[in-house]
């Protein structure tokens, strides 16, 4: 993971980087997390979307209940695009239909029993082990030479 991207609408959290790692309420959650990790917040989906957009990020949401407009569960997605921009909903709303609307997938996590939907420290876990496993296996596979899948010949 390089960056976190964080909806705030209610401008809850400072605009400054610095300024939110020097926070006693974040820095205390998980120190080690706000120290090493990039974090930019924004006022609206939107804006979020836009800046991604404007980058050549490809979207894909997680939500157990929302579909896209390509549906898949976890294992059968593919991560292995150069820019990712995974976008998980708050616990209680969910994903925003924008962001939804925006994303090239909808990605799901099979789940069995009675449990609708997992928290969401878990759901990322789970979600950005699946990505990372598949980047590294295909980093492995093919060495990036200015074309996207071209064969590494060793």
């Amino acid at each position: 993971m390089e960056k976190v991207y964080l909806v705030d609408t209610r401008r809850a959290l400072p605009d400054d980087w610095q300024e939110m790692r020097e926070r006693k309420s974040l820095s205390g959650t998980s120190a080690s997390a706000i120290k090493w990790t990039f974090v930019r917040r924004f006022d609206t989906t939107e804006a979020c979307l836009e800046h991604l957009e404007k980058n050549r990020f490809v979207s894909i949401v997680t939500s157990p209940h929302v579909k896209g407009q390509k549906n898949v569960i976890l294992h059968e997605g593919d991560y292995t695009q150069a820019k990712l921009a995974v976008w998980f909903g708050n616990e209680t709303r969910g994903i925003s239909n924008l962001a939804v609307r925006r994303s090239a997938m909808c990605v799901s996590i099979p789940m069995f029993g009675m449990i609708e939907s997992l928290n969401l420290g878990t759901t990322s876990g789970i979600v950005l082990y699946e990505i990372t496993k598949q980047r590294r296996e295909y980093q492995r596979k093919y060495k990036y030479r200015g074309e996207r899948g071209r064969k590494y010949i060793a």
